[in-house]
């Protein structure tokens, strides 16, 4: 097997460092991860500048590259360019904080897990709700390894994005594991006004998660009471029953436009 590892919290985070670790006993390790903290960068891409690749050596991993762009950039590039031949999956993380709920749309980690299934490989996003700098990644990473072989052998699809969250406990104090639907995370979106040396204003965002009441099927719950949360993402966000209420709604709207054309 031959896994591309990223994050979004650069090439020397600590949670990088653990999967690196623990998952060159069951594959050939690449990285391609950003050359500083790209956090809440979502699904954006460098268009407008040129992206700096550097090699690295990185202990465990077969080769490794630095890259000046967002851990999606990092997955096209190292996908489409740097990486010889096929990649088997791409693994995100381990992040620093958790991925929950509708961060998703927000986190470079999954987006990163996401631009490999759009580019055709499975992907696992994984998290641990550790923000601290002396967190212990090391139980993370061997989940993460175990939950490589289990949907691997399980004939994993190229479709395929799953995102797992792990609480910051011992293992032994994790009550178990939850497949979980992705929950509602809300934030206070405080905005400090403050001022440069000339005067001028500019706004440093803070604020912390709101207390909204969850699913209890979601991953937010799964984590606030101890479990580990794995949740299957699907990519196509269309909206079904949505769909078939509009094709109702417009349907006048459509045979008119077919007279048109005809006409």
């Amino acid at each position: 097997m031959r896994i591309l590892l990223t994050n979004d919290d650069g090439i020397h985070a600590r949670g990088l460092d653990a999967l690196i670790k623990e998952l060159q006993a069951i594959a050939e390790i690449y990285v391609a991860s950003p050359d500083r903290e790209r956090s809440g960068t979502g699904h954006s891409i460098t268009v407008f500048d040129p992206i700096k690749v550097m090699p690295a050596k990185i202990e465990g991993a077969l080769e490794a590259w630095i890259v000046g762009g967002t851990p999606v950039d990092c997955v096209k590039l190292a996908l489409s360019r740097l990486v010889k031949g096929k990649v088997d999956m791409v693994v995100s993380g381990i992040n620093h904080g958790p991925n929950l709920g509708t961060d998703v749309l927000y986190s470079g980690t999954v987006s990163a897990a996401a631009e490999g299934v759009i580019m055709g490989v499975p992907s696992i996003a994984a998290s641990l709700n550790d923000y601290t700098a002396e967190m212990n990644s090391g139980f993370a990473a061997l989940f993460t390894r175990n939950l490589i072989r289990t949907v691997t052998r399980q004939g994993i699809k190229n479709s395929t994005l799953v995102n797992v969250n792990i609480p910051a406990l011992k293992p032994e104090d994790i009550k178990g594991i939850r497949i979980t639907r992705l929950g509602v995370r809300n934030y206070d979106n405080l905005f400090e006004e403050r001022k440069d040396p000339r005067g001028n204003s500019y706004y440093w965002m803070g604020g912390g998660v709101t207390r909204d009441e969850q699913p209890p099927d979601s991953d937010v719950a799964a984590i606030e009471e101890g479990y580990i949360s794995i949740t299957p993402i699907n990519l196509d966000l269309t909206d079904y029953r949505l769909m078939e209420e509009y094709r109702s709604t417009f349907s006048r709207y459509l045979d008119f436009f077919s007279r048109t054309e005809r006409t």
